[in-house]
């Protein structure tokens, strides 16, 4: 017999070949004491490695078994497993607090990194570029044997994979819809109805690893999908649970790593930034998000506008037909969220979006509380182990130049997720780096940490579907997905589940009756009758829930629509419009006339909604409205219309707004608004009145109408072929332009005498002559309201930063480039080169060079165009900066003098 302990080593040598992890006495999670969470509450630690290694994301089944999709091969450790990721399925089975049971429900050689694992009955659904998959668990043993269970590709077309902008988990709706979303590296894909749709965007990266992509987004940017529209970027789509029927309801994020949706049915998720505007924000259905021009050619740096924040440009939100950006908070890596609507937790967080933000070592709150069409996002930490704010290892830090190893900045929340016992729990991917696809932990350790009332016991109820109370408890449960279980279970009911799923209605907690409402609208006659009367409920939010629901019944849009239209509430109004994208001009015009004259002043979110239902009926119905609640003086318009008029920007307002863009006796905010309409006005006469305005005595209108026709003449405006028209105009002439050659030099290849960084971290620096010798750096950086925005702002950064990683950062800029400030050289067939930041990757291509020069090169003049291999930050040497200089800068950055 073989020696027990030559076999447990034996055991160990395999385990650790088969995945990769090292071994390692440092800790593998965040203790307990740092981790910070409201009065009332406690955090335990339900479970962690070996049981589970880099969980990216989780899901809760019925009977309270948390499925963790594994990302062992992260990005650049592609090779590290090569068996395959996993999924990985943990119990509790002495019902103690604590998972004891840990295994392996599927490995596979395909799965690389998955970012999304939903658990919706014995379908197991995995997020795994280029595909949509479908796990059937046939026998329910919870483990997946290729002979008896299925596996099943629902959609294929989703580019990226081994990358974090590509797709994301599946979310069951209260309307019984799949959710899900994917980021802007695109989508080409066909449902199950045979429509293809077909996502764009100016991002393109290159393959981490041996892998295809199979698409190139930036080749179908600007192509309509078979449903007649354009999306581009991020987006997030709904569809039946065969994958027929897919809709877009949101789209141009940059890169959405989850949503969440209520059941009233209001959308919300966090997008990530190029630093520093990450944002949480209700998605407006059918809403642009703005990341990338409407057309999916152009980068918000090609668009940037003078004056415009980087938040405001980087979301768009100055531009007619972006919906509200929500809460920017600033730099981040945002992933998993889920919306708390009852629990163990208790009343008092009944409404709660929770979202994580790997990157501050939080979980963010939010109450959204109607505004208006929109949502009030007020903010506020749930968990965190970091209430200092001393953040580390972050793109909006500079990435691995900032990594602290401090345990307090180790805590990566990747996802989260309600238990069907109410409480609620968090996967931790535990790392001193998140961000630039980069990890540094070689343990690949994960924890999943649960929060709920102290001396809280788990107790999921025992589900019994065959009868009516079983299939009500199931609709009640606080798991998102198990709830769906009920739903499912009470549809195929039909007529039969009204007289439970009424009870239901009467419930006080109005996230449990509007999940009544949406089967009910499916109930036969009697259903659909019940829900019709609650068009008329004195809450708004069950009005608007049983407008939703009402809206699959579309041979009765236009009724309902009539009905609502003049509804007390702006966001009923909202779901009113948005519920007319479609429709016909002659058809919907009279609704939305009466949508019009009731905005509120000031409400974008209205404003936006508006608009969508205006799609393909904006010229007709601005002549409408001009003569009800506009003039034909555009002078003597109201500021309401004239949000109106610029929303809608149609070729019949053209002259109207040229004449309230030249008059000065108008505010300038109200001539830049027209201005700015004609601008989004794709036609010709539009661009003859920008160069007539660009003609203007008046500065302002000069050379804001100029700037605008210089972004115009290659973007949307390129197919009028003005280039004559504006050279004969004296304007702008293109062949009278020299390409200016900018090379930039290797930070490394500049050879100094600088002392070590130990030695650099004794010397005492004065902030006040750092801030005198921190102006030689603006011209590349935004510092406050003076700089150049071409590298990453240092306004307020240095604050976050250890005076080690500051002088890392100045010292050797190769050592970790910025996420999304990597450098490229343009290389011309006359030998020129132009070295800097390429912000439009498509002829004519925009390239941002040091100092801010902008140059647009067409792409016949081009040879290659080829990515460098190291920072285009000036050497610390090249600017003269010795080693005390370097020091008073460090001190200015660190504790800047206002």
């Amino acid at each position: 017999m073989r020696n027990p302990l030559t076999k447990y080593i034996l055991i160990l040598f395999i385990f650790y070949l088969n995945y990769g992890i090292s071994k390692d006495d440092s800790p593998n999670l965040v203790p307990l004491d740092i981790i910070k969470v409201p009065e009332g509450l406690e955090v335990t630690i339900w479970a962690s490695s070996p049981m589970l290694y880099n969980p990216t994301n989780i899901d809760i089944d019925k009977d309270g078994r948390i499925w963790v999709a594994e990302g062992v091969r992260y990005r650049f450790n592609w090779n590290r497993q090569p068996q395959g990721d996993r999924i990985v399925v943990l119990e509790d089975t002495n019902k103690d607090g604590k998972a004891d049971k840990s295994h392996t429900f599927l490995q596979d050689p395909s799965l690389v990194s998955p970012l999304g694992i939903a658990v919706i009955d014995n379908k197991i659904v995995v997020s795994q570029p280029p595909e949509l998959i479908v796990y059937t668990d046939v026998n329910r043993n919870l483990k997946f044997e290729k002979n008896i269970d299925t596996r099943e590709i629902l959609l294929n077309g989703f580019s990226g994979k081994n990358h974090d902008h590509s797709l994301h988990s599946v979310t069951v709706g209260p309307n019984g819809k799949w959710y899900f979303n994917s980021g802007n590296c695109g989508a080409e894909f066909t449902d199950r109805s045979g429509l293809t749709y077909r996502i764009g965007s100016p991002y393109n990266p290159d393959p981490i690893g041996p892998f295809n992509f199979p698409i190139d987004p930036t080749r179908i940017s600007g192509e309509k999908s078979d449903d007649g529209h354009i999306y581009v970027g991020g987006f997030t789509a709904r569809m039946n649970p065969d994958a027929t029927e897919v809709e877009i309801i949101g789209y141009n994020y940059r890169n959405s790593y989850e949503q969440s949706i209520s059941s009233i049915g209001d959308v919300f998720q966090s997008d990530n930034d190029d630093p520093p505007a990450c944002r949480v924000s209700y998605v407006l259905e059918y809403g642009n998000a703005g990341f990338a021009s409407t057309d999916g050619k152009r980068t918000w740096r090609a668009d940037k506008r003078p004056n415009q924040s980087i938040a405001q440009a980087q979301w768009r939100q100055e531009d007619p037909g972006t919906m509200p950006a929500g809460d920017i908070y600033g730099g981040g890596s945002p992933t998993g969220n889920v919306f708390y609507e009852n629990g163990a937790l208790g009343e008092k967080w009944k409404g709660m979006f929770l979202a994580c933000e790997a990157g501050k070592n939080v979980v963010f709150g939010y109450f959204p509380k109607l505004r208006g069409a929109g949502f009030d996002l007020e903010r506020f930490n749930f968990i965190t182990t970091n209430e200092e704010e001393d953040f580390a290892g972050t793109d909006f830090l500079g990435g691995g130049k900032s990594v602290s190893g401090e345990l307090k900045t180790l805590f990566r929340p990747s996802d989260i997720a309600i238990g069907p016992d109410g409480a609620i729990y968090i996967s931790d991917w535990y790392d001193g780096r998140v961000g630039g696809h980069q990890d540094l932990d070689k343990t690949m350790s994960g924890t999943i940490y649960r929060v709920a009332p102290k001396n809280f016991i788990s107790n999921p109820p025992k589900l019994n579907l065959s009868n009516d109370k079983g299939a009500i408890s199931a609709l009640k449960s606080p798991a998102v997905n198990v709830r769906n279980l009920g739903f499912m279970a009470l549809k195929e009911r039909g007529e039969a589940a009204v007289p439970q799923l009424t009870k239901l209605l009467k419930e006080e907690n109005i996230f449990l009756a509007s999940r009544a409402i949406w089967l009910l609208s499916e109930a036969g006659k009697k259903g659909y009758k019940k829900v019709y009367s609650l068009l008329d409920s004195p809450n708004e939010q069950i009005r608007i829930t049983a407008y939703r629901a009402l809206r699959s019944h579309q041979d009765k849009i236009l009724s309902l629509a009539k009905k609502m239209s003049t509804d007390e509430s702006p966001a009923v109004r909202r779901e009113v419009a948005i519920s007319l994208r479609d429709i016909s001009a002659i058809e919907k015009i009279p609704i939305l006339v009466e949508i019009a004259k009731r905005y509120p002043v000031n409400d974008r979110t209205y404003l936006e909604a508006f608009g969508i239902g205006s799609k393909g009926a904006e010229g007709e119905l601005f002549e409408v409205l001009n003569k009800i609640i506009g003039n034909e003086n555009s002078l003597k318009w109201s500021n309401s219309f004239c949000d109106i008029a610029w929303r809608l920007h149609p070729i019949e307002a053209i002259k109207a707004q040229k004449l309230r863009g030249q008059t000065l006796h108008i505010s300038k905010s109200k001539r830049k608004q027209s201005i700015d309409a004609l601008a989004f006005t794709n036609s010709k006469q539009a661009a003859i009145a920008m160069m007539e305005l660009a003609k203007h005595p008046d500065p302002f209108t000069k050379d804001y109408s100029n700037w605008w026709l210089l972004n115009k003449v290659h973007g949307d405006w390129n197919k009028f072929n003005l280039e004559k028209e504006l050279a004969d105009r004296d304007i702008y002439d293109p062949s009278k332009i020299k390409l200016i050659e900018v090379i930039s030099k290797n930070p490394s290849d500049t050879e100094t005498n600088y002392p070590s960084i130990d030695e650099l971290l004794t010397i005492k620096g004065s902030n006040a002559k750092g801030k005198i010798l921190i102006q030689r750096c603006t011209s590349c950086h935004q510092i406050g309201n003076t700089g150049i925005n071409f590298g990453p702002s240092l306004t307020d950064w240095g604050g976050n930063q250890t005076r080690k990683a500051i002088f890392q950062s100045i010292i050797n800029p190769n050592l970790d480039i910025a996420h999304g400030f990597e450098g490229y050289e343009i290389e011309l067939k006359n030998g020129k080169k132009i070295h800097g930041l390429l912000i439009k990757e498509s002829n004519p291509y925009i390239i941002l060079s040091e100092g801010g020069v902008k140059q647009i090169v067409n792409g016949e003049r081009i040879n290659k165009i080829n990515r460098l291999n190291h920072s285009l930050m000036t050497s610390p040497y090249e600017l003269k900066l010795n080693s005390q200089d370097i020091a008073d800068i460090v001190a200015f950055l660190k504790n800047p003098i206002k």
